[in-house]
């Protein structure tokens, strides 16, 4: 499938696990990719990985948690490539803490993470994509859907990342701009191999959030991210679309 010929996509968190996944797959169906991260060395071999396979990449060094630099990179790209298709953020951190001993400076990163580079990067793209009719990919999770023992930090800001994706969605509808955001469950990526429980975690509560079906790929979670991207989702927007092996199901 080649369903992003002539499309340019800005991708953060493309260093690794799904950013990276996903640029390699926007890239194999044509697009011309922006990959953006705060790992250089990560996005060196992103983009190595995409043009061996003759596709077009560039790459920017990015604070996602600080707003001057997502403007700038989004004024950056569409100097580079003349217009802006795709938005995919993607760029997230993960820490799972007791709620009550969750120290103010992780709960400040996460939020400036997860959630302020969302609000930051959506706020610069939106007139670009509302020229070139373009859509958001927001990377939430199902910590956005159900509580998750140990997981206050992140199930806040995945929650106002689906909120935020459907609150534009239906700010910009009538202006041709998609939002949506995805929920992947439990995804075979560096974030959750470094997981760690608290010590005595209830380890009976902690197993409920546990899928029906294998941990994903990080491909895979790509292919859904594709689909949402592309023309073929048009009549997709506003939604928190689950891809968790059935975690969410009971």
């Amino acid at each position: 499938m080649q369903r992003f010929n002539n499309k340019v996509a800005f991708i953060t968190g493309a260093a690794s696990g799904i950013g990276r996944a996903t640029a390699v797959r926007l890239a194999e169906e044509g697009a011309s990719v922006m990959l953006a991260d705060i790992n250089e060395q990560g996005l060196a071999q992103t983009r190595q990985l995409i043009e061996d396979n003759a596709g077009v990449a560039a790459t920017i060094r990015l604070d996602v948690s600080n707003r001057a630099e997502c403007q700038q990179a989004i004024a950056v790209v569409v100097e580079q490539f003349g217009h802006l298709d795709v938005l995919c953020n993607i760029a997230g951190i993960f820490k799972s803490a007791r709620m009550t001993e969750i120290e103010e400076e992780d709960w400040n990163r996460m939020v400036a993470i997860n959630l302020n580079s969302v609000f930051f990067l959506s706020q610069a793209a939106m007139p670009h994509l509302i020229s070139s009719k373009g859509n958001i990919v927001n990377m939430a999770s199902t910590a956005a859907l159900v509580g998750q023992i140990y997981n206050a930090m992140y199930c806040a800001t995945k929650g106002a990342v689906v909120m935020l994706s459907k609150s534009m969605a239906v700010e910009y509808a009538k202006a041709g701009v998609r939002v949506n955001a995805l929920c992947p469950g439990g995804v075979n990526t560096p974030l959750t191999a470094n997981i760690s429980l608290p010590e005595d975690a209830d380890m009976e509560l902690f197993m409920r959030m546990m899928p029906l079906l294998d941990i994903a790929e990080a491909d895979e979670i790509a292919a859904a991210i594709a689909y949402l991207a592309s023309d073929e989702a048009r009549y997709v927007t506003g939604t928190a679309f689950a891809i968790d092996g059935g975690q969410t199901a009971n």
